[in-house]
């Protein structure tokens, strides 16, 4: 799956989703999420929900890269470590690397940054299942 196919596969399968897709290669992707107020908590930072679903949503577009059109894939398992506070006026960037690939279970790891700094601000591990494929 190239860019432009999973920018469209997303469009039409999750239309309520607001991250874009910025880079895919074979068990990869980047993701954004631009940030506005309704993605902010007291305190002024961004909230976890949403680094949660930009976690998510990368964890998926990189299993979409190497599975394909698997729409029916889904997170079995998400754990999220916020390292720092994310910087409220900045985009959320998340980079995402399969771990481990098996024919029913996937790993990942994604990072998540603020837009121009070398620090992440979440580390996220994932399990997706995969569903059977028919023979």
């Amino acid at each position: 799956m190239n860019l432009d196919q999973a920018r469209a596969f997303l469009a039409r399968e999750f239309p309520q989703n607001t991250c874009t897709v910025e880079a895919i290669g074979i068990g990869q992707s980047t993701l954004r999420q631009a940030i506005g107020f309704e993605h902010l908590r007291p305190g002024g930072t961004v909230s976890g929900p949403t680094l949660m679903a930009l976690a998510d949503c990368a964890a998926y577009v990189a299993i979409l890269s190497q599975f394909g059109e698997v729409a029916l894939a889904v997170t079995t398992n998400l754990t999220i470590n916020f390292l720092r506070k994310p910087a409220a006026d900045k985009d959320v960037i998340a980079e995402c690397k399969l771990l481990k690939t098996g024919k029913r279970l996937v790993v990942c790891e994604v990072l998540v940054y603020s837009e121009g700094l070398d620090d992440a601000v979440a580390q996220v591990t994932a399990t997706y299942s995969i569903p059977p494929q028919p023979l």
